[in-house]
Protein backbone atom coordinates (compact mmCIF):
# COMPACT_ATOMS: atom_id res chain seq x y z
CA UNK A 1 0.00 0.00 0.00
CA UNK A 2 2.79 2.11 1.05
CA UNK A 3 4.73 1.47 -2.35
CA UNK A 4 1.53 2.45 -4.47
CA UNK A 5 1.07 5.41 -2.70
CA UNK A 6 4.79 6.85 -2.87
CA UNK A 7 3.71 5.48 -6.80
CA UNK A 8 0.81 7.50 -7.56
CA UNK A 9 2.40 10.41 -5.72
CA UNK A 10 5.76 10.07 -7.79
CA UNK A 11 3.27 10.37 -11.11
CA UNK A 12 1.14 13.54 -9.98
CA UNK A 13 4.14 15.60 -10.13
CA UNK A 14 4.28 15.63 -14.02
CA UNK A 15 0.38 15.70 -14.25
CA UNK A 16 0.71 18.72 -12.17
CA UNK A 17 3.59 20.31 -14.08
CA UNK A 18 1.17 19.95 -16.97
CA UNK A 19 -1.39 21.17 -15.50
CA UNK A 20 0.23 24.63 -13.86
CA UNK A 21 1.54 25.07 -17.49
CA UNK A 22 -1.95 25.09 -19.00
CA UNK A 23 -3.59 27.28 -16.29
CA UNK A 24 -0.86 29.99 -16.00
CA UNK A 25 -0.57 29.79 -19.84
CA UNK A 26 -4.67 30.27 -20.24
CA UNK A 27 -5.41 32.87 -17.47
CA UNK A 28 -1.70 34.82 -18.18
CA UNK A 29 -2.78 35.03 -22.15
CA UNK A 30 -6.10 36.93 -20.78
CA UNK A 31 -6.13 40.73 -21.63
CA UNK A 32 -5.40 43.36 -19.14
CA UNK A 33 -3.95 42.68 -15.48
CA UNK A 34 -5.13 43.96 -11.76
CA UNK A 35 -2.21 46.94 -12.09
CA UNK A 36 -4.51 48.19 -15.53
CA UNK A 37 -7.81 47.14 -14.58
CA UNK A 38 -8.62 50.77 -13.44
CA UNK A 39 -8.45 49.78 -9.86
CA UNK A 40 -6.27 53.17 -9.55
CA UNK A 41 -7.87 55.58 -11.89
CA UNK A 42 -5.61 58.47 -10.60
CA UNK A 43 -2.07 56.39 -11.08
CA UNK A 44 -0.10 58.08 -13.74
CA UNK A 45 1.19 55.59 -16.92
CA UNK A 46 4.62 55.69 -15.21
CA UNK A 47 3.57 54.36 -12.02
CA UNK A 48 1.60 51.86 -13.50
CA UNK A 49 4.39 50.55 -16.05
CA UNK A 50 6.79 50.54 -12.49
CA UNK A 51 4.26 48.45 -10.98
CA UNK A 52 4.15 45.92 -14.04
CA UNK A 53 7.81 46.08 -13.66
CA UNK A 54 8.00 45.60 -10.42
CA UNK A 55 5.35 42.18 -10.75
CA UNK A 56 7.45 40.95 -13.69
CA UNK A 57 4.42 41.41 -15.98
CA UNK A 58 6.55 42.90 -19.04
CA UNK A 59 8.38 39.49 -19.16
CA UNK A 60 7.45 37.14 -21.79
CA UNK A 61 4.88 34.64 -20.72
CA UNK A 62 7.71 31.95 -20.18
CA UNK A 63 9.72 33.82 -18.56
CA UNK A 64 6.86 35.01 -16.45
CA UNK A 65 6.17 30.99 -15.99
CA UNK A 66 9.67 30.12 -14.74
CA UNK A 67 9.98 32.80 -12.32
CA UNK A 68 6.31 31.82 -10.87
CA UNK A 69 7.41 28.24 -10.52
CA UNK A 70 10.30 28.78 -8.78
CA UNK A 71 8.97 31.06 -6.28
CA UNK A 72 6.59 28.49 -5.67
CA UNK A 73 8.83 25.70 -5.05
CA UNK A 74 9.91 28.01 -2.43
CA UNK A 75 5.99 28.50 -0.81
CA UNK A 76 5.64 31.84 -2.29
CA UNK A 77 2.81 32.30 -4.40
CA UNK A 78 2.79 35.52 -5.43
CA UNK A 79 1.72 38.75 -4.40
CA UNK A 80 -2.03 39.67 -5.12
CA UNK A 81 -2.87 43.01 -6.95
CA UNK A 82 -5.83 43.65 -4.48
CA UNK A 83 -5.11 42.76 -1.31
CA UNK A 84 -1.33 43.75 -1.94
CA UNK A 85 -0.67 40.69 0.48
CA UNK A 86 1.12 37.65 -1.00
CA UNK A 87 -1.41 34.81 -1.74
CA UNK A 88 -0.87 32.04 0.61
CA UNK A 89 -1.47 34.58 3.80
CA UNK A 90 -5.02 35.88 2.44
CA UNK A 91 -6.60 32.72 1.13
CA UNK A 92 -6.25 30.79 4.04
CA UNK A 93 -9.17 32.27 6.36
CA UNK A 94 -11.66 31.89 3.32
CA UNK A 95 -10.69 28.55 2.79
CA UNK A 96 -11.29 27.61 6.35
CA UNK A 97 -14.85 29.58 5.73
CA UNK A 98 -15.75 27.26 2.70
CA UNK A 99 -14.70 24.23 4.76
CA UNK A 100 -17.36 24.91 7.61
CA UNK A 101 -19.82 25.48 5.46
CA UNK A 102 -18.67 22.50 2.90
CA UNK A 103 -17.91 19.77 5.85
CA UNK A 104 -21.53 20.39 7.26
CA UNK A 105 -23.62 20.06 4.15
CA UNK A 106 -21.53 16.48 3.14
CA UNK A 107 -21.69 15.02 6.69
CA UNK A 108 -25.40 15.19 6.91
CA UNK A 109 -26.12 14.42 3.12
CA UNK A 110 -23.67 11.58 3.03
CA UNK A 111 -25.25 10.67 6.22
CA UNK A 112 -28.89 10.58 5.40
CA UNK A 113 -28.70 9.60 1.79
CA UNK A 114 -27.07 6.43 2.14
CA UNK A 115 -29.96 5.22 4.18
CA UNK A 116 -32.82 6.60 2.18
CA UNK A 117 -31.03 4.97 -1.04
CA UNK A 118 -30.63 1.52 0.29
CA UNK A 119 -34.25 1.56 1.48
CA UNK A 120 -35.09 2.89 -1.63
CA UNK A 121 -33.41 0.16 -3.80
CA UNK A 122 -35.07 -2.52 -1.31
CA UNK A 123 -38.40 -1.54 -1.54
CA UNK A 124 -38.30 -0.66 -5.38
CA UNK A 125 -41.11 1.51 -6.65
CA UNK A 126 -43.01 1.78 -3.12
CA UNK A 127 -44.45 4.75 -1.97
CA UNK A 128 -41.25 5.33 0.01
CA UNK A 129 -39.38 4.91 -3.17
CA UNK A 130 -41.36 7.09 -5.29
CA UNK A 131 -41.13 9.75 -2.80
CA UNK A 132 -37.63 10.04 -2.94
CA UNK A 133 -37.05 9.96 -6.18
CA UNK A 134 -39.39 12.70 -6.98
CA UNK A 135 -37.69 15.02 -4.35
CA UNK A 136 -34.08 13.89 -6.24
CA UNK A 137 -35.64 15.25 -9.79
CA UNK A 138 -36.78 18.12 -8.32
CA UNK A 139 -33.33 18.79 -6.30
CA UNK A 140 -31.56 18.13 -8.93
CA UNK A 141 -33.26 20.45 -11.22
CA UNK A 142 -33.66 23.64 -8.70
CA UNK A 143 -31.32 25.77 -9.22
CA UNK A 144 -29.32 26.46 -6.04
CA UNK A 145 -29.23 30.08 -6.50
CA UNK A 146 -33.17 30.63 -7.14
CA UNK A 147 -33.90 28.08 -3.98
CA UNK A 148 -31.58 30.05 -1.61
CA UNK A 149 -33.28 33.62 -2.68
CA UNK A 150 -36.63 31.65 -1.86
CA UNK A 151 -35.07 31.05 1.66
CA UNK A 152 -33.65 34.68 1.77
CA UNK A 153 -37.00 35.84 1.43
CA UNK A 154 -39.06 33.49 3.60
CA UNK A 155 -37.15 32.94 6.68
CA UNK A 156 -35.00 36.44 6.60
CA UNK A 157 -36.84 39.11 4.66
CA UNK A 158 -40.39 38.25 5.59
CA UNK A 159 -40.38 36.03 8.34
CA UNK A 160 -37.09 37.79 10.12
CA UNK A 161 -36.30 34.26 12.12
CA UNK A 162 -32.73 34.38 10.39
CA UNK A 163 -29.70 36.90 9.35
CA UNK A 164 -29.86 38.14 5.86
CA UNK A 165 -26.39 37.75 4.59
CA UNK A 166 -22.60 37.20 5.90
CA UNK A 167 -21.07 34.69 8.16
CA UNK A 168 -21.56 36.79 11.54
CA UNK A 169 -23.81 39.74 12.73
CA UNK A 170 -21.88 43.10 11.72
CA UNK A 171 -20.99 44.73 15.07
CA UNK A 172 -21.86 41.88 17.75
CA UNK A 173 -18.33 41.47 18.18
CA UNK A 174 -19.74 38.07 20.48
CA UNK A 175 -17.45 35.40 21.61
CA UNK A 176 -17.14 31.83 22.48
CA UNK A 177 -20.06 29.73 22.89
CA UNK A 178 -22.24 33.06 21.40
CA UNK A 179 -19.76 33.35 18.47
CA UNK A 180 -20.59 29.53 17.76
CA UNK A 181 -24.12 30.25 17.95
CA UNK A 182 -24.27 33.72 16.11
CA UNK A 183 -22.33 31.92 12.54
CA UNK A 184 -24.43 29.13 13.29
CA UNK A 185 -27.36 31.08 12.60
CA UNK A 186 -25.71 32.29 9.13
CA UNK A 187 -24.67 28.63 8.86
CA UNK A 188 -28.49 27.35 8.79
CA UNK A 189 -29.77 28.73 4.91
CA UNK A 190 -26.91 28.07 2.91
CA UNK A 191 -26.02 24.69 4.80
CA UNK A 192 -29.74 24.30 3.55
CA UNK A 193 -29.32 24.82 0.07
CA UNK A 194 -26.53 22.86 -0.26
CA UNK A 195 -27.61 19.75 2.16
CA UNK A 196 -30.59 19.11 -0.17
CA UNK A 197 -29.18 19.90 -3.73
CA UNK A 198 -26.24 16.76 -2.95
CA UNK A 199 -28.27 14.79 -0.88
CA UNK A 200 -30.81 14.81 -4.37
CA UNK A 201 -27.85 12.97 -5.99
CA UNK A 202 -26.28 11.21 -3.84
CA UNK A 203 -29.91 9.64 -3.35
CA UNK A 204 -29.96 8.58 -6.95
CA UNK A 205 -26.37 6.79 -6.59
CA UNK A 206 -27.01 4.93 -3.73
CA UNK A 207 -30.40 3.64 -4.96
CA UNK A 208 -29.21 3.10 -8.70
CA UNK A 209 -25.76 0.87 -7.31
CA UNK A 210 -27.46 -0.93 -4.68
CA UNK A 211 -30.36 -2.17 -7.92
CA UNK A 212 -27.67 -3.34 -9.63
CA UNK A 213 -26.05 -5.34 -6.47
CA UNK A 214 -28.92 -6.93 -4.95
CA UNK A 215 -30.41 -8.46 -8.57
CA UNK A 216 -26.84 -9.97 -8.48
CA UNK A 217 -27.04 -13.94 -8.12
CA UNK A 218 -24.87 -14.19 -4.62
CA UNK A 219 -28.08 -11.94 -3.35
CA UNK A 220 -30.16 -14.54 -4.05
CA UNK A 221 -28.08 -17.36 -3.31
CA UNK A 222 -27.41 -15.86 0.25
CA UNK A 223 -31.35 -15.12 0.90
CA UNK A 224 -31.93 -19.19 -0.10
CA UNK A 225 -29.79 -20.02 2.85
CA UNK A 226 -31.69 -18.25 5.00
CA UNK A 227 -29.76 -15.42 6.10
CA UNK A 228 -31.48 -12.52 7.85
CA UNK A 229 -32.39 -9.57 4.95
CA UNK A 230 -30.83 -6.84 7.19
CA UNK A 231 -27.50 -9.05 6.45
CA UNK A 232 -27.87 -9.64 3.28
CA UNK A 233 -28.82 -6.25 2.46
CA UNK A 234 -25.85 -4.50 4.72
CA UNK A 235 -23.34 -6.78 5.01
CA UNK A 236 -23.22 -8.21 1.03
CA UNK A 237 -24.99 -6.38 -0.99
CA UNK A 238 -24.25 -2.65 0.37
CA UNK A 239 -20.14 -3.24 0.87
CA UNK A 240 -20.35 -4.13 -2.98
CA UNK A 241 -22.30 -1.21 -4.08
CA UNK A 242 -19.64 1.05 -1.73
CA UNK A 243 -17.52 1.55 -4.95
CA UNK A 244 -19.36 4.20 -6.70
CA UNK A 245 -20.03 5.86 -3.57
CA UNK A 246 -16.39 5.85 -2.80
CA UNK A 247 -15.53 7.05 -6.26
CA UNK A 248 -18.38 10.45 -4.92
CA UNK A 249 -16.45 10.50 -1.68
CA UNK A 250 -13.16 11.23 -3.18
CA UNK A 251 -14.89 13.72 -5.79
CA UNK A 252 -15.80 15.58 -2.62
CA UNK A 253 -12.55 16.31 -1.61
CA UNK A 254 -12.26 19.31 -4.02
CA UNK A 255 -15.59 20.51 -2.61
CA UNK A 256 -14.53 20.41 1.06
CA UNK A 257 -12.39 23.74 0.28
CA UNK A 258 -13.33 24.96 -3.20
CA UNK A 259 -16.74 26.24 -1.69
CA UNK A 260 -19.46 26.75 -3.94
CA UNK A 261 -18.84 30.21 -6.14
CA UNK A 262 -22.83 30.71 -6.96
CA UNK A 263 -24.05 30.34 -3.61
CA UNK A 264 -21.54 32.14 -1.86
CA UNK A 265 -22.45 35.41 -3.71
CA UNK A 266 -26.35 34.58 -3.18
CA UNK A 267 -25.53 34.45 0.75
CA UNK A 268 -22.59 36.97 0.95
CA UNK A 269 -20.35 33.81 2.54
CA UNK A 270 -17.14 34.92 3.09
CA UNK A 271 -15.83 32.09 1.37
CA UNK A 272 -12.95 31.12 -1.04
CA UNK A 273 -15.35 30.16 -3.99
CA UNK A 274 -16.73 34.07 -3.53
CA UNK A 275 -13.00 35.03 -3.43
CA UNK A 276 -12.29 33.30 -6.68
CA UNK A 277 -15.10 34.79 -9.15
CA UNK A 278 -14.37 38.22 -7.61
CA UNK A 279 -10.46 37.21 -8.57
CA UNK A 280 -12.07 37.18 -12.11
CA UNK A 281 -13.60 40.18 -11.97
CA UNK A 282 -10.57 42.81 -11.07
CA UNK A 283 -8.08 40.27 -12.64
CA UNK A 284 -6.13 39.22 -9.85
CA UNK A 285 -3.88 36.90 -11.86
CA UNK A 286 -1.76 36.07 -9.20
CA UNK A 287 -4.51 34.96 -6.75
CA UNK A 288 -6.72 32.96 -9.13
CA UNK A 289 -3.59 31.03 -10.71
CA UNK A 290 -2.81 29.97 -6.99
CA UNK A 291 -6.50 29.28 -6.31
CA UNK A 292 -6.92 27.12 -9.59
CA UNK A 293 -3.68 24.98 -8.83
CA UNK A 294 -4.57 24.21 -5.37
CA UNK A 295 -8.32 23.08 -6.45
CA UNK A 296 -5.91 20.99 -9.66
CA UNK A 297 -4.07 19.61 -6.59
CA UNK A 298 -7.32 18.53 -4.27
CA UNK A 299 -8.72 17.15 -7.13
CA UNK A 300 -5.45 14.75 -7.91
CA UNK A 301 -5.64 13.62 -4.20
CA UNK A 302 -9.22 12.97 -3.96
CA UNK A 303 -8.73 10.03 -7.02
CA UNK A 304 -5.64 9.08 -5.20
CA UNK A 305 -7.42 8.40 -2.00
CA UNK A 306 -10.81 7.13 -3.90
CA UNK A 307 -7.94 3.99 -5.39
CA UNK A 308 -7.31 3.63 -1.60
CA UNK A 309 -11.15 3.55 -0.66
CA UNK A 310 -11.50 0.69 -3.50
CA UNK A 311 -9.24 -1.80 -1.68
CA UNK A 312 -11.04 -1.38 1.75
CA UNK A 313 -14.26 -2.29 0.26
CA UNK A 314 -13.56 -4.85 -2.71
CA UNK A 315 -11.04 -7.21 -1.82
CA UNK A 316 -10.61 -7.85 -5.61
CA UNK A 317 -8.95 -4.09 -6.21
CA UNK A 318 -5.20 -4.39 -5.33
CA UNK A 319 -2.92 -1.41 -5.33
CA UNK A 320 0.24 -2.96 -4.47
Amino acid sequence: MIKYILRRILHMIPVMLIITIVIFGIIKSAPGDGIGAGLNPNATKESIERQREAYGLNDPIPVQYVKWLGRVLQGNFGESTKYKQPVITIVPERLWNSFILNIVTYLVAFGVSIPIGIISAVKQYSLFDNFWTVFSIVGISMPSFFFGLMLLYVFAGRLGWLPLQGKQTPGLNATGFARIIDVGKHLILPGIVMTLGSLASLVRYTRTSMLEVIKQDYIRTARSKGLKEKVVVYKHAFRNALIPIVTLVGASIPGLFSGAAILERTFTWPGIGNMLVQSVFDRDYNLLIGLNVFFAFLTLMGNLFADIGYAFVDPRVKVD
